[in-house]
């Protein structure tokens, strides 16, 4: 049961130190296997009726037989509860076991063998039912770690061996037959399929995959994988076969990675948590204190020790605060393992709580609210130049750089070019928020916002140049100034497409009662107030440099709990600074999962609103469980103190108890409102795929 005055984790009084999620030292197995525990306290039930019915019905039967009946009684319902209250005492920890069986032997000693056989019978069955419940929430933990196959089929020359996935080495070419589970983490190297990535994203279509164009660039450079061509271990593939490079170990996936956080956000507590946890070191020295009061209330009263013996140690159970201890952990739980199988790593009580309690919302523009695919809209030529000197200096410095603007430079530069061919650049320099310098054909090329010109020793734009980011900068474009030497070559303009799903998804934010929400941007505010207007934002903060970032998000976080949306790794210090930092499309990115309180494993924005909900959804589970808890023991200490016997005080006790775990379990079966009917859960909660027999 749960310690009294100590630190809980996930609604049990021990340490998880097992590594497997849903491990459960209080899941008591023995000779009948895990179901062993309610065995015994079925058995302890029947012992007492057997017993309670001889004694009551029965005449002429020797009355030592309903005593051997009670007796049995006790040790089948007292096995597990001494064996748990003798290693909490080697311990030090004073828990709410050793109350019950203080209570049960005080009962025996007074000669009231059937009580004390109801109270242990009723605490067992209890017991038992709670950590059945409680496993229920643990096993969806433990079904992600089951998602990864067994072994893999690895390529070892012309051969294809069948190995177990820890042997799996990076650079491993692993072959994955249709129908079947991916093993590993890598990129697709042979063959063409779409993939249910569901299991780990949360994504409800399928994805189509491709081939890498080069593996041998991917390999020499992973972070710049097109996610066409990326796939995740415990993933199911459609009906292509196809051959895939292993970037990570068995131990290293992003599955894996998943698996240990989520098991590792039950320690992590919540506001209530630490709450109920300072409010237990108060209540738990009260409730002793009272009881020890109350062993001599009959110096006071006129009644004997039995009766005052037998009121404390009702009152010891009645005021066992084990309902409150774990009213939280188990809607925590329950909430967590819920977002995980919908693809959301939220990591702990903490941020599964703030989630739910936010007034305000705010959003990186690209890659979030935005594709992060721009494209060229214009290019404006000056000084001279052509539009294809600025395109060939731009493709040429920008291929070496791994930011969005200059990816899709390169990406439309060379369709534009048709083939011309390109110069090398070399020396490379970012200059952080706003743009690069780098050597072509011996000159020095700069390339970077309007702003990073004519400030820090960089001569000013020509009026060519300026004019055009004026008239470019009034229709909403993202601008690159491209400079050789000390001329102006051209301004490039940008346009960022907003996502399909943003529109929508601030609607269902806003319907969930989020107040506020602002896109913050390092383009310039006309540009970020184009893209904020397309998606039905009012407010849009632009020209923010990270450092930039970091203040608008403490100068929101002072006016209450605010949220940072973002990818996780350009935005990680603003994210850091928020009182929740969300990053999206985390499944591919190490930082993201590392730097996020919560991360949306798949690159979908309408993955927010689910979890937006079920934090909402989880405080309010909570708030019941806290309400049921407290006033079960606001009734039961005064009614003991009163008359009520220690058995009804047990019944209300373990019902309380059995009431908030069963009550957090609800939080299972929480639908996502914003997801087409039926998509993500039923695929959540599908049976594996592949052919019975056939191991991948």
């Amino acid at each position: 049961m749960i310690p009294s005055g100590t630190d809980h984790q996930a609604g049990d009084g021990h340490d998880h130190s097992s590594e497997k999620a849903g491990a459960d030292p209080h899941a008591h197995g023995g000779v009948f296997g895990p179901n062993t525990e309610v065995i015994f306290a079925l058995a302890s039930g029947g012992a007492l009726a057997l017993g309670f019915g001889l004694e009551k019905l029965a005449s002429g039967l020797p009355p030592w037989l309903p005593l051997a009946l009670y007796v049995l009684a006790y040790g089948f319902g007292g096995f597990f509860t001494l064996r748990e209250a003798l290693e909490n005492l080697r311990n030090k920890r004073f828990e709410i076991d050793t109350l019950m069986l203080v209570a049960a032997a005080g009962a025996a000693a007074l000669g009231a063998w059937a009580e004390g056989a109801l109270l242990l019978f009723l605490f067992s069955i209890g017991h038992a039912l709670e950590n059945y419940a409680m496993g229920r929430a643990k096993r969806a933990i433990e079904a992600l770690a089951d998602l990864a196959p067994r072994t893999a089929h690895v390529r070892r020359g012309d051969k294809v061996v069948e190995l177990p996935v820890e042997a799996l080495d990076v650079g491993d070419t692993v072959v994955v037959r249709p129908n079947e589970r991916l093993p590993a983490d890598g990129f697709v190297v042979v063959g063409a399929t779409s993939i249910n990535q569901a299991p780990v994203t949360g994504e409800s279509m399928p994805v189509d995959k491709q081939p890498v164009p080069d593996a041998a660039a991917a390999r020499a450079r992973p972070a710049q994988i097109g996610s066409a061509s990326i796939v995740f271990a415990g993933t199911i593939n459609g009906a292509g076969s196809i051959e895939i490079e292993t970037t990570r170990k068995s131990t290293d996936t992003t599955l894996a990675k998943v698996v240990r956080m989520v098991s590792e956000a039950e320690t992590q507590k919540s506001p209530t948590q630490r709450f109920t946890d300072r409010f237990e070191r108060i209540f738990v020295p009260l409730v002793l204190g009272l009881a020890f009061v109350l062993l001599f209330a009959w110096v006071v009263v006129d009644e004997p020790f039995r009766d005052s013996f037998y009121r404390a140690m009702a009152v010891l159970v009645a005021a066992s605060p084990c309902a409150l201890a774990i009213a939280t952990p188990s809607a925590v739980l329950s909430g967590v393992a819920r977002a995980a199988r919908a693809g959301v790593l939220i990591k702990g009580g903490a941020p599964l709580e703030n989630l739910g309690s936010l007034n305000a919302i705010a959003f990186d523009k690209t890659g979030t609210l935005t594709e992060g695919r721009p494209r060229i809209t214009d290019i404006v030529p000056s000084g001279g130049a052509s539009e294809t000197d600025v395109l060939m200096t731009a493709v040429a410095v920008e291929r070496l750089s791994d930011h969005p603007l200059a990816e899709a430079i390169v990406r439309d530069g060379v369709e534009r070019l048709k083939g011309a061919a390109i110069p090398a650049a070399s020396e490379l320099k970012s200059l952080t928020g706003k743009g690069v310098t780098a050597r072509l054909e011996r000159a020095t090329i700069l390339i970077g916002k309007p702003e990073m010109f004519g400030v820090d020793g960089v001569a000013p734009l020509g009026k060519e140049a300026e004019a055009a980011v004026t008239r470019l900068r009034l229709e909403g474009r993202t601008l690159m100034v491209v400079r050789r030497g000390e001329r102006d070559l051209g301004v490039i303009g940008l346009l960022d497409t907003p996502r399909a799903a943003a529109r929508t998804t601030l609607e269902a934010l806003r319907a969930l009662g989020v107040s506020r929400m602002i896109m913050i941007s390092g383009d310039h505010q006309k540009a970020a107030q184009a893209i904020a207007s397309q998606v039905g934002l009012s407010e849009a903060w632009g020209d923010l440099m990270p450092e930039d970032k970091v203040e608008a998000i403490k100068r929101l976080r002072a006016e209450g709990k605010i949220a940072m949306v973002g990818d996780g790794v350009n935005d990680a210090p603003a994210m850091a600074t928020a009182t929740v930092g969300i990053a999206m499309g985390a499944a591919g990115s190490d930082v993201a999962l590392e730097t996020a309180d919560v991360a949306l494993m798949s690159d979908d924005l309408a993955q927010l609103p689910f979890a937006v909900g079920l934090s909402r959804r989880t405080r309010g589970i909570i708030l019941q469980n806290l309400v049921v808890s407290l006033g079960v023991v606001a009734f039961l200490v005064p009614a003991t103190i009163f008359g009520l016997g220690i058995g009804p005080a047990v019944a209300m006790h373990e019902g309380s108890t059995l009431l908030v775990v069963f009550n957090a379990l609800r939080l299972l079966g929480y639908r996502n409102p914003t997801r087409r009917a039926g998509s993500l859960d039923r695929v959540a909660a599908a049976p594996d795929p592949e052919p019975k027999g056939k191991t991948s």
